[in-house]
């Protein structure tokens, strides 16, 4: 049962909310197509819950370093982490995702086609070229029907190729804690030739002790049009993060006795990471492959990784990954009857091929002996298969299924302990109906219903009885049910968009820490119900006000460890109220303001919900302007504000975290501005 406080109350009563689409004005609003579903097609038709944001929305004053910045205007999506560069990003959709110690679970990522979730259902986000994106769409609920393992939502992220936007650009960013970041950038369109070119370099010594970063990126697209609606696309992106430290995990006491020091731990084995990744894809598409729409996709990808954790024992390891994989889809209408049917029917197939070791560490950060050794593969296929069937002009019926099969295996080669390999096989259905009413032509109610599964990655696998895999958990599965109004409102120049969702989780996984290392555990059954509300007010032809209301409860159903119960405690880690709010002044050319206030509520740490982190507000300032230089040349500036008030809080909390280490604090009020010539 939801349950709603007298603040979460209050904020709904006053909301207004997240604009999905760009700025508009009285006039009527252009038909929307969404693609992060698979099938292409009008929003007011799509009946799941879908946000999108457009370039300006992931642009406009931002920095482009993370990934929140865009988020942040979600519902429904909550961002943590956002200056820990070792440890990455850690985002929750409807609490999925939220259990991440590091990197992304329960979620899956797909960039331009290419799906930067793994077989066994991990993602990282630092090779995601934001400097570069034209489009981001959200799916806020579970997705497993058309993306498989690990689709407790999905992030689509749409990269440049050229053709919509020519030209070139340089770009410089200064800010506080050593920000420093520059990004060149060239693309446009020759006959049936296009291409895009962006490579950034950024560097941040941090607001912390031990949190110092440099990273370098490049992504590349090369188009070439083949007539008759055929395409090919030659994508290159390249990753090279020789240093990203990690500042750990304090007490509270460490907090209080100074916010910018780092774990001691972290500072004695000088905690980090170091990041060197390549994937090259090519993606063929046809238009006319019959009577329909034919899309083929392959990539490669190697990633050579290290890092130094920070605890004295076995904590220093590493790997050398290769990823390979591939998709082809088949997009058709025909009808049914009398009745149009659109679907999308294809198979996907991966391979992970991770070689492990794993070395101890002595505490004054000496590398010893060698304590494992092993080669990590997982396999995965999957065919499904989703139809829209337009049972009137008005109603749109959609019923899809999916079947996975994810091959988990371990080569252990490490003898001295045993052997420890070990496999596991996962055989998986997927299913989703929804039926969609565009009652008016831009207003539409929609219900839906699917469900998703979740297999433990590889590190979730680890036993803590020894290596090899834990044979006392198991793949998580979720039921979703959502019911979602959308529209706009003409009159009052407003969009909306509700959903209220109700998601029962099996086998939820839960992270637990044992000698400083995490574990995992299926924690029985999960309820998580909740409101996402989106308004967005264009009060005047330059005024627009936008925000993003999410009211929730996420709890644990059925969930004991031989001397604890946590039936009815909160799940930790997700705060159950978010509220955000932009104004934003538009100016003539490139001037413009935008005042943000984000709340985020109260969350526990813990499972046993002994340590409660307080809720906070932050207010966040940006502007910007632009002069013509010249027939082609163009100068912007901008300057940006975060914490403008000076907000005590936290960028992360450790998940039960070992000794008492949940808080990673976030800087205070931090200026950054940039320049950019566009030629």
């Amino acid at each position: 049962m939801l349950k709603l406080s007298a603040t979460s109350l209050c904020l709904f009563s006053c909301l207004t909310s997240v604009p999905v689409w760009a700025q508009t004005t009285t006039e009527e609003m252009p038909a929307m197509q969404v693609t992060a579903p698979r099938l292409e097609r009008e929003l007011y038709a799509t009946p799941a819950a879908v946000s999108t944001l457009d370039r300006e929305a992931i642009a406009q004053g931002q920095q482009r370093a993370r990934l929140d910045e865009s988020l942040v205007r979600v519902p429904g999506v909550f961002v943590q982490n956002r200056d820990n560069f070792a440890q990455g990003q850690r985002i929750a959709i409807r609490g999925f995702g939220a259990r991440a110690p590091f990197g992304v679970r329960g979620i899956t990522v797909m960039v331009d086609g290419i799906p930067y979730t793994l077989p066994d259902g991990q993602a990282q986000l630092d090779a995601i070229d934001l400097d570069s994106a034209e489009r981001i769409e959200v799916i806020r609920g579970p997705s497993s029907v058309l993306y498989g393992n690990a689709a407790g939502g999905v992030i689509d992220v749409t990269t440049a190729d050229g053709r919509s936007n020519p030209g070139s650009s340089v770009r410089a960013e200064v800010g506080s804690d050593g920000y420093r970041k520059a990004v060149v950038q060239t693309g446009g369109a020759y006959g049936d030739w296009s291409h895009h070119v962006s490579l950034s370099a950024l560097n941040v010594d941090g607001y912390r002790e031990q949190s110092s970063t440099e990273k370098y990126l490049l992504n590349a697209k090369l188009r070439r049009e083949l007539g008759s609606g055929r395409a090919l696309t030659a994508i290159v992106n390249l990753l090279e993060n020789p240093r990203s430290e990690d500042a750990g995990a304090l007490t509270a006491a460490e907090v209080a006795a100074g916010r910018h020091q780092a774990a001691p731990n972290s500072l004695a084995l000088d905690a980090g990471q170091s990041v060197d990744q390549q994937l090259i894809a090519l993606q063929y598409e046809d238009l006319a492959a019959g009577p329909g729409e034919f899309y083929l996709r392959g990539f490669i990808a190697q990633r050579d990784f290290e890092q130094q954790l920070p605890y004295v024992g076995d904590s220093r390891l590493g790997y050398q990954r290769d990823y390979v994989g591939g998709s082809a889809e088949y997009h058709h209408e025909i009808t049914l009857g009398s009745l149009p049917l659109s679907y999308i029917a294809g198979i996907d197939v991966a391979r992970q091929d991770d070689e492990r070791f794993r070395n101890d560490v002595n505490p004054q950060g000496v590398v010893g002996e060698q304590v494992a050794e092993e080669t990590q593969t997982g396999t995965s296929a999957g065919v499904f298969a989703q139809g829209d069937l337009a049972l009137t002009e008005q109603v749109t019926f959609s019923l899809g299924a999916r079947f996975d099969r994810v091959e988990l295996e371990v080569d252990d080669r490490f003898l001295e302990d045993g052997d420890q390999s070990g496999e596991r096989t996962f055989n998986e259905w997927s299913g989703s109906a929804g039926l969609s009413y565009q009652y008016r032509p831009q207003h539409q109610a929609y219900v839906n219903t699917g469900t998703a599964f979740e297999t433990p990655t590889f590190s979730e696998f680890a036993n803590p009885a020894g290596g090899g895999f834990n044979p006392a958990i198991a793949p998580q599965k979720a039921w979703n049910r959502e019911v979602g109004l959308r529209g706009y409102v003409e009159p009052l120049a407003m969009d909306y968009d509700l959903a209220l969702f109700s998601v029962r989780v099996r086998d939820e996984l839960v992270p637990f820490d044992e000698g400083g290392r995490t574990f995992y555990q299926n924690a029985g059954d999960t309820d998580r119900d909740g409101i996402e509300l989106a308004l967005g007010w264009q009060l005047a032809n330059q005024w627009r006000l936008d925000s993003a209301l999410t009211l929730a409860r996420y709890e644990f159903d059925q969930f004991a460890t031989p001397t604890q119960s946590f039936g009815g405690n909160r799940i930790p880690g997700l705060p159950e109220q978010t509220w955000v709010n932009q104004l934003t002044w538009q100016g003539l050319g490139e001037r413009f303001a935008t005042l943000e206030t984000q709340y985020v509520g109260d969350m526990v740490a813990d499972n046993a919900n002994d340590t409660e982190v307080e809720s906070y507000w932050l207010v966040n300032l940006r502007a910007g302007d632009g002069w013509q230089l010249g027939d082609d040349t163009r100068l912007n500036a901008y300057l940006g504000i975060r914490n403008l008030l000076d907000e005590e809080h936290y960028a992360n909390v450790r998940i039960n975290g070992t000794f008492g280490r949940f808080f990673e604090p976030a800087p205070g009020r931090s200026v950054y501005g940039g320049l950019e010539v566009l030629f």
